[in-house]
């Protein structure tokens, strides 16, 4: 910082100090260097004339919260680096001229007390202005200055340091010369006066209303920025140390222990120790910095999209809850820094323990990480201990982010949910939290996931290797450009709302002491966690490798002509515009072109070239590894491309026939990929008019049928039915297996369709990570069964239902005559069982 504008910074202030400066806009003209020095803001949102509705056309004030020379002179850059008036210009309504910035508060004075400001009289005479001229419509919008965005501490004497809303001007000059490089400036969207005018009217009354509304906008967007006061760690684990579940579960532990309460008690602060975060911002600053540099280097962007919805959430008040799905370590870091720069508080954040390794884990426990075991292992000291520091986090006020999926997809689908914490979320609500609690689903999307070449190794059988320092500067060293990222939030789920229809009387449960868990709280939450990752699921982020790994994959030896692949991408994209599965899907802004282009520059794909033209291809190491990408995205087009095959395989078919086809299937599919359609009958109709507006299917007589196999848009709709092979194949696998040797144990059906599964990898050179993943035969297994396709017998023992038959008939039907050849001969001859 140079020197002379910190002795002429602290000059002018001192000025004022002394003298009491009368005059804010000479004081503000003369701080017009300094603080262009001194001060670096951040703008939140990004694009605030387009996304809050801010119209140049019509007169403009703005309403901030504190009279500050420093706060003007920084709303005077801010509003001419958006091309918004000066603050301090004047408007002209009726003959008058009005100041155009409204200050609710003084700041405070070293000796004595604040003076009122003008906002009142100022408030009056606008609106009275709107009651004689209607024409008016004048804006008045709210600014939040934030300086440095620091919680701070319960109990706490640092005033000096920002915590203070409204500082002297001592105060102050230490708060910008301290945070003055990390200032947020929130615009919100403007009140119209008009509107307030005729509602209300221009009493006193109206404006005394219109102040309080802006003094309860300003206290949340400053709760919303900063988060609560932290607890000094000590306090903390003292204060969970108290609480009656707590001191109960280390006397069962000091019975154990033959009555050692002492010791019994340290072993729960060291438990405390363990899993507590020691959130800091200074952390936060400093990784801002590395984080900006690292992901400039990693990515050519970050998109995020329906971030408005995250922000009225915490306008509102509501605690926040970030599920996100899981797919890389990165999700930690880059969630985090995209809900900073969203003007929000980062949440604390649910880490596995194996992360908490030197120095990495220090580091994330002071940006917000508490860390969790992945098993509790029976530990009632560790579970009570970890669940009343969760239940302590919701209580005061913090935002949390944990994986509903417990860890990291190998495949690139969603596993299924782990509901331990979303659990111990619910039983926090049952202690009787204050405020609205709000689940937000978050679909994370890569381009390159930096571990995706360990995961097929780790699905095949490879061990786990265990994080540590050496990994960390291998990862660092293997930094290269990795495409976009996609941070997509999903449609908010008020856990409130959610536990009044399922559970209308849940609200007698509230019990502030330790309470016997509520018999309906298993299921009530398994039945959330599936609707989370439906949630998650559309969200989900279209993008040029995804897209193309859809469309490469599905082709012979993984290769196309660069042409037939254009094609083949914008029939993608005209099917999820015309057909979409949820709005808030989001296709790529390139064209199919560009994408082939961006995916060439990132190596992803190869090109040759001869006398005909170029050739597309997969490298024999990218065809497994782009599997990952394209399950990212496969719920998006099972149902089109079962529909495909359906039409290839049968001559001709009703559009009746292909939504029974659908609904037989979606009840599995459902479970599997988390899907959901409002109704089966009207997306697959959407989906055949799509289909047939491309040519990909022909409508003759109320039948629908393929094109003729030389057309082009034959080879396009077996390209899409491709997408769905590998799903039936396993689906086939198992009803063959069930119906020719059933019963058999649930453990021996899945073992054996795994195996089963392996030979037709063998035999038809099929290469992808679904096919590893045991867990998939389970989750079939438990959908088969909720669907009524199978039963249990007296042994307990998996049994084919007739209705199983039916379905078996179906995928039998569609899948490609060799395939099914080989999944029959290679059955075992005779029951395992």
């Amino acid at each position: 910082m140079p020197a002379y504008a910190a002795v002429v910074f602290l000059a002018l202030f001192s000025l004022l100090g002394i003298i009491m400066f009368s005059s804010l806009s000479l004081l503000t003209l003369l701080l017009k260097w300094p603080i262009r020095l001194l001060v670096k803001f951040k703008i939140v949102p990004d694009n605030p004339l387009q996304q809050l509705g801010v119209s140049t056309e019509r007169p403009l004030f703005y309403v901030c919260h504190t009279e500050s020379a420093s706060d003007v002179a920084t709303l005077r850059r801010v509003c001419q680096q958006l091309a918004l008036p000066d603050p301090l210009s004047h408007v002209e309504l009726r003959g008058q001229k009005l100041s155009r910035i409204l200050f609710l508060e003084k700041p405070h004075q070293i000796i004595g007390g604040r003076s009122e400001t003008r906002a009142l009289k100022q408030g009056q005479t606008l609106l009275a202005a709107h009651l004689a001229n209607p024409k008016l419509q004048a804006q008045l919008m709210p600014i939040s200055i934030l300086w440095g965005r620091a919680p701070g501490k319960e109990d706490s004497i640092k005033w000096l340091l920002g915590e203070a809303h409204s500082p002297n001007w001592l105060a102050k000059l230490l708060i910008v010369f301290i945070s003055g490089r990390h200032t947020l400036v929130r615009l919100s969207k403007p009140v119209d006066l008009q509107q307030m005018a005729g509602q209300f009217g221009a009493e006193a009354s109206t404006a005394r209303k219109l102040l309080r509304m802006s003094r309860i906008h300003f206290y949340r967007q400053r709760l919303a920025a900063t988060g609560p006061k932290l607890m000094n760690r000590s306090q903390l684990f003292n204060a969970l140390l108290a609480t009656p579940a707590v001191k109960k579960a280390i006397a069962d532990e000091a019975a154990n222990r033959n009555g050692d309460y002492a010791a019994a008690r340290q072993e729960a602060r060291k438990l405390l120790q363990e899993i507590a975060a020691d959130y800091r911002t200074s952390t936060l600053r400093f990784g801002d910095r590395i984080l900006t540099w690292l992901w400039q280097k990693l990515y050519a962007g970050i998109k995020v999209n329906n971030v408005d919805t995250l922000r009225d959430l915490a306008q509102k008040g509501h605690e926040i809850v970030y599920v996100p799905c899981h797919r890389s370590h990165m999700d930690y870091l880059l969630l985090s820094y995209i809900i900073y720069h969203q003007g929000l508080v980062p949440p604390h954040i649910a880490a596995g323990i194996n992360l908490n390794f030197w120095p990495a884990g220090t580091i994330f426990r002071r940006g917000g990480a508490f860390f969790i075991r992945r098993s509790f292992s029976g530990n009632k000291l560790y579970s009570t201990v970890f669940r009343e520091y969760l239940s302590l986090l919701f209580m005061k006020g913090y935002a949390v982010k944990y994986y509903t999926e417990g860890g990291r997809s190998r495949t690139g689908r969603l596993l299924n949910p782990k509901t331990g914490m979303l659990a111990m979320t619910v039983q926090s609500m049952l202690r009787g939290i204050d405020r609205p609690v709000t689940l937000v689903p978050v679909y994370l999307g890569y381009e390159h996931v930096m571990e995706v070449n360990t995961y097929l190794s780790e699905l095949q059988g490879s061990g786990k290797k265990k994080e540590s320092v050496g990994g960390v500067l291998k990862a660092i060293r293997n930094l290269r450009d990795y495409g976009f990222g996609y941070v997509n939030f999903g449609e908010p789920i008020s856990l409130n709302h959610y536990l009044t229809q399922q559970i209308p009387d849940w609200k007698s449960e509230i019990n502030a002491l330790e309470a016997p868990k509520p018999q309906w709280l298993n299921p009530l939450v398994a039945k959330l966690s599936e609707q989370i990752m439906r949630h998650i699921n559309q969200a989900a982020a279209l993008n040029s490798i995804n897209l193309l790994s859809l469309a490469l994959l599905a082709s012979d030896k993984q290769a196309i002509s660069r042409q037939e692949l254009i094609q083949q991408l914008d029939c993608y994209l005209q099917l999820q515009q015309g057909a979409p599965y949820h709005s808030l899907v989001t296709l790529p802004h390139m064209s199919a072109a560009d994408m082939i282009d961006h995916a060439l520059q990132m190596k992803k794909i190869q090109v040759s070239r001869d006398s005909f033209g170029d050739v597309i291809s997969l490298t024999p190491a990218n065809t497994v590894l782009m599997s990952y990408y394209r399950n990212n995205i496969l719920h998006l087009f099972i149902i089109p491309a079962i529909l495909a095959s359906a039409v290839l395989h049968q001559q001709q078919t009703s559009q009746s026939q292909l939504i029974r086809i659908a609904e037989q299937l979606y009840s599995l599919l459902r479970q599997e990929l988390f899907l959901y359609v409002p109704s089966v009958g009207n997306y697959v109709k959407t989906i055949l008019q799509q289909l047939t507006h491309q040519g990909l299917v022909k409508l003759d007589d109320e039948q629908y049928r393929a094109p003729s196999q030389h057309n082009r848009e034959y080879v396009m709709l077996e390209l899409l039915a491709h997408n769905a092979e590998h799903t039936l194949q396993r689906y086939a696998v198992v009803f063959n297996l069930l119906r020719a040797h059933g019963p058999l144990d649930r453990a021996d059906l899945e073992q054996q369709s795994h195996q089963l599964a392996q030979r037709l990898l063998t035999l038809h050179g099929i290469n992808a990570p679904e096919y590893y993943d045991k867990n998939l035969f389970a989750t079939l297994s438990q959908a088969l069964k909720q669907a009524g396709y199978t039963r249990l017998d007296q042994d307990n023992r998996v049994c084919a239902t007739a209705e199983l038959s039916t379905l078996s008939q179906t995928v039998n039907v569609l899948l490609r005559s060799d395939v099914l050849q080989s999944i029959n001969s290679i059955m075992p001859k005779e029951s395992r069982a």
